[in-house]
């Protein structure tokens, strides 16, 4: 015990505390110490077999990899105990003590889990979103951590793809400010403390614009549609100081994004001034051969000199650049980069200076799971819910008389969490079961009925959705014995509550869907329990928009829950019985039918559109579908009622730089005290290339009591009006625009206007 003290003073004493401005020079001095073999040991981050593996290949012979200088991190695991032990490895037994970088796919929470990323972004709420990013790298940090693969920041139109769940909707902007308020809560104000984590925002880029919504599959569109729509997240999560990025799986312009230097150097690097470091997606560098770009060896020199610093899992850097150095493929000063890279960010975590700052064997009793982290996830998680249908004020419901709670997710603790919960226990979690006991105490009745399996089709759940552990058991019981028993409970009921939806991998990574409904064997169930006449609640779970056509038709009521975290229950229950006026609105279109996709808001109109009147020849129209989603973008409802002024503008002819005021009058006209996202879009009708419907510019989240009013006022300036030109240049035009506020993307108070330079 003395020799190990003694040798971590010794380390201690190697590496003393510095400021900030000290980074680059104290990484450089350390970097002109290091041999080559040293310097490509730090390019290398692999996960330990037994971790959490989200590819098909696991790192081998580990321990003897740290002790020999050739790991610069690892990810996957977690623990003081276990990290301290890996942490030792590289410390005690390296030549240069350099200490490891230790990550994790922290997502949507640690151990305390909060609703998936496309929930959060349905509170609106940016001061949540970062509180649940602060929480997320408390509990980390206890547990060792300094690094968070999140944010996911994609845009994505899509519903079919399964990582829609993972990311903030089809937005730019909004996508934008969550991607800010999320690398604020990871990190903070000093990534040194130990009570915050390095951001590594992913997956860049255009990753969410995968064809046919397929996973992993190619992403091709036009410079201006990225520029404009599909690059803002990244850019302003660069702005917000994020610490690390991550390459994509998709090529971009025929060039794999691992390897594509126009991504990595000029635009992340160059043009936006990005200063921490890359790292590979889960052996996307590998991955590059079978792109057909070339071997092993080529595509790794080809990623370093195109600006990849770290080789997640692959080993491509580690075992090629030696022999492509020596052949001029690549050279010491594109080797000294990306190792300078890596250095300056363990230097940015205060690693140096303390290469056990994060490990802290008493911190997972005092931070992780504690009463006030899970009363900030039932709190955050009831904010997340949208309200997508309420005929006759069916909910609240009243907390008296007897509900029958039915559907495979009613009384389900393991798919409470959602996707991408790599440290989550679904055991901490509350069912919807336990939260309506909770909420509404011993004054209801409550019969219970399961009602039918998620799917019946046993080969997709037990192949594909359960792939990574059983999500739920396949009740052995008939379709139709389970809907007698659930009509039986409905029949008994004053109310049916159906809980239903998908489990949690049935979206995510690797869980594309060309049918977004619901399992045909839980519609069945709906259907007879709609039969009954009874009121009926569909409680709904998902990862993405799903097509609601006839549950929007049949059902009373349809709160959509996502998958709501470790609290959930809890959550769901203050909705249901008024505890909490749902306020979320929907971040991402639901479509009619999956023959709409991709859908979203924010279209351009065409040279033959159509404006919605009956089926016209030679218009742009389905012959079988109304162009129209069900629920368009910056939809829900609440248990109040908001009614909107016309908008009123400062002024109605401008010039220059000066600003322009757009108010309208909001007003709570209902019974219930509430909160409402008033949301400001602008149009350019007339531009030199075409322009958007309209585009989202900003957004205020309000509280009114019943009866009251509030005049809501966002200034404009020239800055919303703008957009990229064919050059890829940022300007405005002079000429008319639109000023739109209202309630959601398609019912809107509208005001014209005219601005000259």
């Amino acid at each position: 015990m003395k020799k190990m003290l003694t040798l971590c003073v010794i380390v201690l004493l190697s590496y003393p505390s510095f400021s900030q401005n000290d980074i680059s020079s104290k990484a450089k001095a350390l970097l002109a110490k290091m041999t080559l073999e040293e310097k490509l040991g730090q390019l290398n981050l692999i996960i330990p077999g037994g971790a959490a593996v989200t590819g098909s290949v696991v790192s081998t012979d580990v321990e003897s990899k740290i002790k020999s200088g050739k790991v610069g991190g690892l990810f996957g695991f977690w623990g003081p105990d276990q990290i301290r032990k890996a942490q030792d490895l590289a410390v005690k037994n390296t030549r240069l003590h350099i200490p490891m970088i230790f990550g994790l796919d922290i997502i949507h929470g640690h151990k305390t889990i909060f609703p998936i990323p496309l929930g959060l972004a349905a509170s609106w709420d940016m001061g949540l979103i970062e509180q649940s990013a602060k929480i997320a790298a408390l509990e980390g940090t206890a547990d060792g951590l300094n690094w968070a693969f999140s944010p996911m920041v994609d845009i994505a139109r899509d519903a079919r793809w399964g990582r829609i769940s993972e990311g903030s909707g089809e937005d730019p902007y909004l996508g934008g400010e969550i991607a800010k308020a999320m690398v604020r809560g990871y990190q903070g104000t000093d990534l040194s403390k130990n009570n915050t984590l390095m951001a590594c925002v992913k997956h860049f880029a255009l990753y969410g614009g995968a064809e046919a919504g397929r996973e992993y599959n190619t992403v091709d569109m036009s410079r201006i549609k990225m520029y404009e729509y599909y690059l803002p997240p990244y850019k302003a999560a660069v702005d917000a100081g994020a610490g690390s990025f991550m390459s994509s799986f998709n090529e971009i312009d025929g060039v794999p994004a691992t390897g594509n230097k126009w991504l990595l150097t000029d635009l992340l690097r160059k043009q936006w001034g990005f200063k921490g470091f890359v790292v590979s997606d889960y052996t996307s560098l590998n991955e590059m051969v079978n792109h057909g770009v070339g071997d092993l060896q080529t595509v790794s020199a080809q990623s370093l000199k195109a600006g990849l610093d770290m080789d997640m899992v692959g080993e491509g850097l580690l075992n090629t650049l030696g022999k492509s150095l020596k052949e001029g493929k690549v050279s010491m000063a594109d080797i000294d980069q990306a190792c300078l890279r890596i250095l300056e960010g363990k230097f940015k975590l205060g690693l140096f200076d303390d290469p056990y700052r994060y490990i802290d064997e008493t911190r997972p009793a005092k931070d992780i799971l504690t009463p006030a982290n899970r009363a900030a996830a039932r709190n955050i998680a009831a904010h997340s819910m949208v309200l997508l249908k309420n005929d006759k004020q069916l909910l609240p419901l009243k907390k008296s008389g007897t509900i029958a709670l039915v559907g495979p997710l009613a009384d389900n603790k393991r798919n409470m969490l959602g996707t991408w919960v790599v440290a989550g226990d679904w055991k901490q979690s509350v069912s919807v079961l336990e939260g309506i006991k909770n909420v509404a105490g011993n004054s209801i009745n409550i019969i219970t009925a399961k009602g039918a399996n998620f799917t019946n089709d046993t080969a997709l759940f037990l192949k594909r959705v359960n792939a990574l552990g059983v999500e739920a058991e396949i009740d052995p019981r008939s379709s139709a014995d389970m809907i007698d028993e659930a009509v039986a409970a409905a029949n008994k009921a004053d109310v049916v509550v159906a809980v239903v939806g998908e489990t949690s991998n049935m979206s995510g990574e690797a869980a594309s869907r060309a049918d977004i409904s619901i399992p045909a064997s839980q519609q069945d169930l709906l259907k007879a329990l709609a039969k009954t006449g009874k009121p009926l609640v569909i409680v709904l779970f998902n990862g993405r928009p799903l097509t609601l056509v006839w549950e929007n038709e049949h059902a009373h009521a349809i709160l959509d829950v996502w998958a709501p975290g470790t609290e959930g229950g809890n959550a769901i229950a203050d909705v249901l019985f008024g505890n909490y006026n749902p306020s979320g609105k929907i971040t991402a279109t639901f479509p009619r039918s999956v023959g709409q996709i991709p859908i979203y808001y924010n279209h351009k109109t065409t040279g033959r559109p159509f404006d919605g009147t009956g089926f016209p020849k030679y218009k742009s129209n389905y012959l079988d579908e109304s162009n129209d989603p069900l629920y368009p973008f910056g939809y829900g409802l609440s248990y109040t009622k908001f009614e909107y002024s016309p908008v009123m503008l400062s002024k109605t002819n401008l010039k220059g730089e000066e600003k322009l005021t757009a108010t309208v009058t909001l007003t709570n006209a209902g019974k219930y005290a509430g909160e409402e996202v008033v949301q400001l879009y602008i149009t350019d009708p007339v531009a030199s290339v075409t322009r958007a419907v309209k585009d989202l510019k900003g957004f205020q989240k309000i509280m009114l009591q019943p009866g009251e009013s509030k005049e809501i006022s966002f200034v404009i300036t020239t800055e919303q009006l703008s957009f990229y030109n064919s050059e890829l240049k940022k300007i405005w035009e002079p000429g008319k625009f639109i000023v739109h506020i209202g309630t959601n993307s398609s019912n809107v108070q509208s005001a014209e206007l005219q601005w000259s330079k």
